[in-house]
């Protein structure tokens, strides 16, 4: 017992890594904010944070099997477009567009992954052509920014819960626990370390490769998709932006290195992701309170993920099996 504790500690050492900068840089804001600690900043604060994290969510799943998806942004955008049209209207009418707006989001990626395992095509190919893709439906559905959602849902997950908590905050809780836990627990999670860390040996080991992939690119999709919509929550209407797409999906990316999983596949934690997540936005955060130029920003992220990578490689240059990683 002792033993495997040790070792989930340091399985996950990364992650807590990248969540005590999180929490390092968030009380930093917090003590130079001019109001400090209350619930309109806290909850401005997850109501930006949480739409990168769940991103950053969904471009976790294929990193860890070796794999990369470009079109994580553009599944974002097309959900945003697609709710601002769908998420109206009744209660009944906007939980039915809801579902038909995630439903879309895990056709997109169930797409990818098809491409991918039946087309035998590269996913950084295969995903950045998508992307133009789906933002292509996008812009069908959105010439020019607007549209509505539904105002109950959207007022009920972007404010505070009774005691000050942000309702964005319990949402991306509830998004690890109910998508990604069952995915890691599940023997189709553990092929995706297996995949991401040998793909020849989890074949000889008779781990169903092309399902797995085509499940975690479906998974991802889904996940993007729920970005999308909140997106939609937050906006009050739907956008079809290329530079908003290719924000996320490079922010994923940068996300995913800070929160400690391997670009290489095998290793790594959605969770890390989450608070890789948080650390950017939160950088954007502080240098506006310490009043410094915006283009102060792309710098520090710069630096921030060259640290993160660099520590990263520094650490792999050191095993000769990527066994020892986890010793």
């Amino acid at each position: 017992m002792r033993g495997d504790w040790r070792f989930r500690l340091r399985e996950q050492r990364a992650c807590w890594t990248a969540a005590a900068l999180f929490v390092l840089i968030f009380a930093l804001y917090i003590a130079k904010h001019q109001t400090g600690w209350n619930v309109p900043v806290l909850t401005t604060a997850a109501n930006k944070g949480v739409l990168l994290a769940i991103v950053a969510m969904a471009q976790t799943l294929p990193v860890l099997t070796s794999g990369i998806d470009l079109s994580v942004g553009m599944v974002f955008v097309l959900a945003n477009c697609l709710a601002s049209h769908l998420v109206v209207g009744t209660p009944l009418q906007a939980a039915a567009g809801v579902l038909a707006v995630l439903a879309v989001g895990a056709l997109c990626g169930w797409i990818n992954g098809a491409i991918i395992v039946y087309g035998r095509l590269q996913p950084i190919i295969t995903t950045l052509a998508t992307g133009a893709i789906y933002f292509g439906f996008a812009l069908g559905l959105r010439p020019v920014p607007g549209g509505d959602v539904h105002a109950g849902l959207a007022d009920a997950l972007t404010g505070a819960l009774p005691g000050g908590v942000p309702a964005m905050g319990v949402v991306l809780l509830a998004v690890v626990l109910l998508v990604w836990v069952p995915y890691r627990r599940s023997a189709v999670g553990r092929a995706a370390l297996a995949i991401g860390s040998a793909e020849a040996a989890a074949y000889m080991s008779g781990v169903n490769i092309g399902r797995t992939r085509l499940v975690t690119y479906t998974l991802a999709g889904f996940l993007a998709s729920i970005g999308g919509l909140l997106l939609t929550f937050v906006t009050y209407s739907g956008e079809a932006s290329a530079a908003i797409g290719g924000v996320y999906t490079l922010n994923s990316i940068a996300a995913v290195v800070i929160g400690g999983t391997s670009l290489a596949g095998g290793a790594g934690s959605a969770i890390g992701s989450v608070f890789g997540a948080l650390v950017l936005r939160t950088i954007g955060d502080l240098l506006f309170v310490f009043d410094l130029e915006p283009l102060w920003q792309p710098l520090f992220q710069g630096v921030i993920l060259l640290a993160a990578v660099s520590l990263g490689a520094l650490r792999l240059l050191k095993v000769g099996n990527r066994l020892d990683l986890f010793k």
